[in-house]
């Protein structure tokens, strides 16, 4: 089992001058593949994607989708803990593929069809029966299943406008665009009546559930700070999970609920926080230091896992409850490929699960802890696909 391991010492000036081109959930859009974009310059529009089928909320999806592919570039060999890679969607921009509670559905975004931004669909394991659930208004991110199948979860920017947001502004370099229009909806599994959960002026998203259904959390900017909330189901019992000054987001719970993981920024330098907050007015973040951290469920004991001073993020508990898969770019030197590593969560045991040279990312392991379902650049057919792939875990 070939096992890479980093110090802490990582330069914080090569991250910097690094284009990182990520756009992903946490600013509400899929992946652009960062190693498909030039090595410098400003970052380039995807080419044109192959059409896929477009249903309406509830329709029919496509009566056979393409075979899962298991051949050349999806599989390779140091990657020991997956098996049977299969590709599953062909074509576009998809990212943040989540299991069903009874891990017979995905719950995905997308960007396809000639559309300008991600709408979420729902698809079974091997890729077949897809359609749309979002009304395809606006611009969708993060969603998630509740426990049953019968509902689901994510952040929509539709009641602000139907069109998609403007692009962001790179004026001030590589920044993730936090769309005060985002508001949190819960909708039945097949699309129809989606209603809002939150209404604030300030980003509302990045929400997932516990085990059990009960609690919902998720990240906002309402007072003023990127930090994680806590509601119920029907938007009740708002609470506030975390305090500190930085980008708190992604967070999801432990298999028993009563612990989360999440990925944030801290700037400690006076320089560090006032652009933060010079970027925050504008309703924007710099994602070039990110680290992962635990906590109780309610927020309390939080404890930094990573301190790579690289861009952590999409962090999800193993089975087991004592490790956590999570995506960084810690290994590239350029700062421009993301892998899927794995750690305990005290902060030892570090290891690189994926090695394909472009994005992996969004891992997240099925309800009986033997797939891993994950978004990956590997085996493009044009510049900026991302698609979602499904491989066996073995330890």
């Amino acid at each position: 089992m070939e096992t890479r391991t980093w110090g802490s010492d990582r330069s914080r000036k090569a991250l910097a001058a690094a284009t990182i081109v990520l756009v992903a959930a946490f600013a509400g859009a899929t992946i652009i593949a960062l190693a498909q974009q030039p090595a410098s310059g400003p970052p380039q529009e995807p080419a044109a994607r192959p059409a896929q089928a477009h249903p309406a909320p509830g329709g029919a999806g496509p009566a056979k989708p393409p075979a899962p592919s298991t051949a050349g570039p999806l599989n390779d060999p140091r990657e020991v803990h997956l098996r049977n890679i299969r590709q599953i969607t062909f074509g576009g921009e998809n990212a943040e593929a989540y299991w069903s509670y009874d891990g017979r559905q995905v719950i995905f975004q997308s960007t396809r069809d000639g559309a300008k931004c991600d709408q979420i669909y729902i698809m079974d394991p091997d890729g077949s029966n897809v359609r749309r659930v979002s009304n395809g208004l606006g611009k969708t991110t993060c969603a998630y299943f509740f426990p049953g199948g019968k509902q689901i979860l994510y952040s929509s920017t539709y009641l602000t406008s139907p069109e998609c947001p403007p692009p962001p502004d790179r004026s001030k370099g590589y920044v993730w665009v936090l769309d005060p229009a985002f508001e949190i909806f819960i909708a039945n599994a097949d699309g129809s009546d989606p209603t809002p959960l939150t209404d604030n002026p300030g980003y509302d998203a990045e929400a997932t559930l516990s085990p059990g259904g009960g609690t919902i959390i998720f990240t906002s900017l309402r007072n003023g700070d990127l930090d994680l909330y806590a509601m119920k189901p029907d938007g009740t019992g708002m609470r506030r999970i975390t305090r500190e000054a930085g980008y708190d987001g992604g967070a999801f719970f432990s298999r028993d609920g009563k612990r989360i993981v999440w990925r944030a920024s801290r700037p400690r330098t006076d320089a560090e926080k006032a652009d933060y907050a010079d970027l925050l007015k504008t309703n924007a973040i710099k994602p070039m230091n990110l680290e992962i951290f635990v906590a109780n469920a309610d927020g309390s004991d939080p404890r930094q896992v990573t301190s790579n001073g690289a861009a952590n993020f999409a962090p999800y508990f193993h089975p087991d409850g004592r490790r956590i898969v999570f995506v960084s770019n810690m290994a590239d030197p350029g700062g421009r490929n993301f892998d899927i590593f794995m750690i305990r969560d005290d902060g030892t045991g570090l290891e690189q699960i994926t090695f394909n040279d472009t994005f992996d990312g969004f891992p997240m392991f099925s309800p009986e802890g033997k797939r891993l379902i994950f978004a990956s650049n590997r085996n493009a057919k044009v510049r900026g696909e991302t698609n979602i792939f499904v491989a066996d875990w073995v330890e």
